[in-house]
């Protein structure tokens, strides 16, 4: 299974990702990510991207009602991977243009992106 929802019981949600990341995951931990603001509040996001191939082709890519809908509901999002996946995961999550932070780490500095995510939610 290339998604797996570690722990979306929150404030700090996260998910491992391989493979080709489909829109139906993607959809999948908004609404984890929902239930977890539902009980929270104000949540933040754990990506760790573990043999990535980037996004599959399909799907809704376009549609940015979660972003617009709930961003201020997520402090910060860190994505833990590969270098080559920095700018593309960036683009992604649309780092800059949201309100919500967001943080790439590479693999070695899965510790750091965990402590950086836990400030936010003390």
């Amino acid at each position: 299974m290339p998604f797996t929802i570690i722990d979306a019981i929150g404030p700090i949600i996260s998910a491992k990702i391989s493979g080709e990341l489909t829109k139906s995951e993607v959809s999948q931990m908004q609404a984890a990510a929902l239930a977890a603001i539902g009980r929270c509040g104000k949540i933040s996001a754990l990506f760790i991207l573990e043999k990535f191939n980037g996004w599959a082709r399909g799907g809704d890519w376009g549609d940015i009602t979660f972003l617009t809908e709930h961003d201020q509901d997520i402090s910060r999002i860190a994505v833990v991977g590969n270098e080559q996946w920095r700018d593309f995961a960036e683009a992604f999550l649309a780092k800059g243009f949201r309100q919500a932070e967001v943080e790439y780490f590479l693999p070695a500095d899965l510790a750091k992106a965990r402590a950086w995510l836990a400030a936010e939610s003390r």
